[in-house]
C-alpha cells in the first residue's frame, strides 16, 4: 500500500497517469480488466474519473465498466486505508469464530465492512477463504496473516498498527 498514488481526480497530474496507462493498451474491450487492474494498482481503487475515461477510451458504456468492477471482488470503488484489515469468513474460519473477530474490528474502528476510517489509516473487508484453513480463524492486515485469531488478538494487532502509524 505504500506505493499507491493519491488520486487527484480532475487535475492534470492524474490525467497524465491515467493517459499513460491507457496508451499501453489497444482500444479494445478485451483490455478492460488489464486496464482496471493497472488503475487499481496505481491508485489503490478505481476512481469515477478513471471509469469515465476508460469508458470513453474503450467505447463502452459506464454501466459495462461499472459492472465489471463490481463483479470482481479484487476491484474497489473506494480508497482503502493504509492498513487494510481483511477477515476471512470462509467456512472453516466462520465455524471457528471469525464473525466475532470481524465484530471486534468493526467495534474498535467504528466503521463497517467496505469503509475506511476518517484518518485513512484503516479499512475493513470481509473475504472468503484465503487458503489458511489450518490457522482458522484468520485475518490479514495488508499482506500479514494472523491465524488462530481472537477478539483480544485483534485489539492488540490494531493497537500495534496505530502505534506504528504514530511513529512514522
Amino acid at each position: 500500500m505504500e506505493n499507491v498514488e493519491k488520486c487527484a481526480c480532475g487535475n492534470e497530474k492524474h490525467d497524465e497517469k491515467l493517459e499513460a496507462i491507457l496508451k499501453k493498451y489497444k482500444q479494445d474491450k478485451s483490455n478492460l480488466i488489464q486496464i482496471l487492474n493497472e488503475v487499481q494498482e496505481t491508485y489503490g481503487y478505481i476512481p469515477k474519473k478513471a471509469q469515465e475515461e476508460i469508458s470513453k477510451y474503450l467505447n463502452m458504456s459506464m454501466a459495462e465498466v461499472y459492472g465489471v468492477i463490481t463483479f470482481y471482488s479484487r476491484f474497489t470503488l473506494e480508497p482503502k486505508g493504509k492498513y487494510n484489515i481483511a477477515v476471512c469468513l470462509g467456512t472453516a474460519c466462520f465455524v471457528k469464530g471469525s464473525e466475532k473477530v470481524l465484530d471486534k474490528v468493526k467495534e474498535l474502528l467504528k466503521i463497517d465492512v467496505g469503509q475506511t476510517t476518517e484518518d485513512g489509516l484503516f479499512s475493513i473487508e470481509a473475504t472468503r477463504c484465503i487458503g489458511a484453513c489450518g490457522l482458522a480463524p484468520v485475518f490479514t492486515v495488508n499482506e500479514e496473516v494472523y491465524g488462530k485469531a481472537t477478539p483480544e488478538m485483534v485489539e492488540q494487532v490494531i493497537n500495534k498498527y496505530k502505534e506504528e502509524a504514530k511513529n512514522v
